[in-house]
């Protein structure tokens, strides 16, 4: 999903201000989907502005500079609607766990097992966020849906290294497995 396409997105479901849409992109129902940064965002939407995809405008602030406040027209709708109806690129998946995990055998056990409790630690705080984020789910059935998948992948992740995070500790004290564990 390219950055033009995630403000689309966000712009879809309201109006927003570019902070707000970083925000949502890195922190909301959206942080899922693709990561936008700042340097990104402003020149996605003035090139949007442009194309009259979206309008912006000033909302004064007391003791503030104004803040500018998009929203999609029709044609920036059409266009986000027709973009997701092109073939998706594949998922992308970046683990620094999984980095830490493929080197085991080099860090030793003590090492392993703190990374283990870290990623366990990120894993329970994703579930309450997507917990959380019930409120959401309410009038949209599709955000229902994607907390749902959250919610799955997330628990087969924790259920995961909580019956398997021993294997790697194993790995990490060089430790032949059994056959049997092994297979598991």
């Amino acid at each position: 999903m390219s950055v033009r396409s995630l403000c689309l997105a966000i712009l879809a479901f309201g109006d927003a201000t570019g902070y707000e849409i970083r925000k949502e992109s890195t922190e909301g129902r959206f942080s899922y989907f693709d990561d936008a940064s700042f340097g990104s965002i402003y020149p996605a939407l003035a090139r949007l502005e442009a194309e009259g995809m979206v309008t912006v405008r000033e909302e004064q602030q007391q003791g503030k500079p104004a803040r500018k406040v998009y929203s999609i027209t029709d044609k920036g709708r059409s266009e986000f609607i027709a973009s997701l109806c092109e073939p998706q690129a594949p998922d992308t998946f970046k683990s620094p766990f999984l980095l830490i995990a493929l080197y085991a055998e080099e860090l030793g056990p003590d090492v392993i097992r703190r990374a283990l409790n870290r990623r366990r630690d990120q894993v329970i705080a994703e579930l309450k966020q997507i917990e959380g984020s019930a409120e959401d789910c309410h009038q949209h059935q599709g955000s229902k849906w994607i907390r749902d998948y959250g919610l799955a992948y997330m628990n087969f992740t924790l259920d995961y290294l909580d019956k398997h995070g021993d294997d790697l500790v194993r790995i990490a004290r060089d430790e032949p497995q059994h056959p049997q564990q092994a297979a598991e």
